[in-house]
């Protein structure tokens, strides 16, 4: 079912709104205008619905456990995030991390970017995929695949890769630590994309997944605005993989360089592997020119 921005937002009920501005700060990626009203309209009713969801399936692996005389924690709840580069997905993954943390029962909530699964940077060069970056064949995908089956195993403990947008490469003896939640929100582009004959894909051990989706254009503005801000911002640490762009490379260099990697590179990737995985998510959030979601379609089973 499709429901317009006035009919979800009233799906909030009386769901209290915990988030304060200085939080929602924190929680924004850059030139991200996502308001309050935007989580009051349209992120408390889904927290909402997820809280719904995650009571009934604890009931159900209760209900199991019992059955089998079992008395350990269960399994975690397993979301997925999945979209275009420049389209929100992050904001969207950690805002629901904030707020389903507030639920009294799964206050335990993770959340995992598939970034940290990209092939280091050596290994992507030696395969010739540098320009391929983002793409399924980037991933690790086995490696993330048995990160989503071993926490659904009810892992106690699991520590994997950790992805620096800074350096634009998996840092070298970093890890981060994901202890059993009561969810794990597990974020990226492709996190839908169905399996390879004869394998499993990280999507066949989600409990609910969103797809956060807009026009093309839309996001192609949203990417080069982006870009602008990085800049001005991220690009200046001497740090930074593209250092380059923010110093020695003049403002109209680096735009028509942002502009050709999303025309060959974000764009193909979103039209030929990303969009067409849409159909595959149990909720979509379909945004307007100003970031502000305009409808939400919902599969009821």
């Amino acid at each position: 079912m499709e429901l317009d921005r006035p009919a979800w937002a009233a799906l909030r009920a009386s769901t209290p709104l915990s988030l304060t501005e200085a939080d929602l700060n924190e929680l924004r990626g850059t030139n991200d205008p996502t308001s309050l009203e935007e989580v009051s309209d349209i992120y408390l009713p889904l927290s909402r619905l997820l809280n719904l969801y995650v009571g009934a399936t604890q009931q159900r692996h209760a209900a199991v456990r019992a059955f089998l005389g079992e008395s350990d924690r269960p399994a975690p709840f397993i979301i997925g995030v999945a979209g275009s580069v420049a389209v929100g997905k992050s904001t969207t993954a950690r805002l629901l991390r904030s707020l389903l943390a507030q639920w009294p029962n799964h206050p335990d909530v993770e959340l995992v970017s598939t970034d940290n699964f990209l092939h280091p940077n050596a290994v992507l060069q030696s395969r010739g995929l540098m320009r391929r970056k983002g793409f399924p064949e980037s991933y690790d995908r086995r490696a993330l695949v048995r990160f989503v089956s071993e926490m659904k195993a009810g892992a106690d403990r699991l520590d994997i890769p950790v992805y620096s947008h800074l350096h634009y490469d998996v840092v070298q003896g970093e890890r981060q630590t994901v202890r059993r939640p009561d969810i794990l929100i597990v974020e990226g582009i492709n996190v839908l994309q169905p399996a390879t004959t004869g394998h499993l894909a990280v999507a066949d051990f989600f409990d609910y997944s969103i797809y956060v989706d807009a026009k093309v254009e839309n996001v192609r503005n949203w990417y080069l605005d982006r870009f602008q801000e990085l800049r001005r911002t991220a690009f200046s640490d001497p740090r930074s993989y593209f250092h380059h762009m923010a110093t020695s490379t003049e403002e109209d260099e680096a735009l028509e360089f942002a502009a050709n990697t999303w025309r060959t590179v974000n764009e193909v990737n979103l039209l030929e592997n990303i969009r067409p995985t849409r159909g595959r998510a149990t909720l979509v959030l379909f945004k307007g020119e100003d970031h502000r979601v305009t409808r939400v379609r919902l599969r009821k089973t």
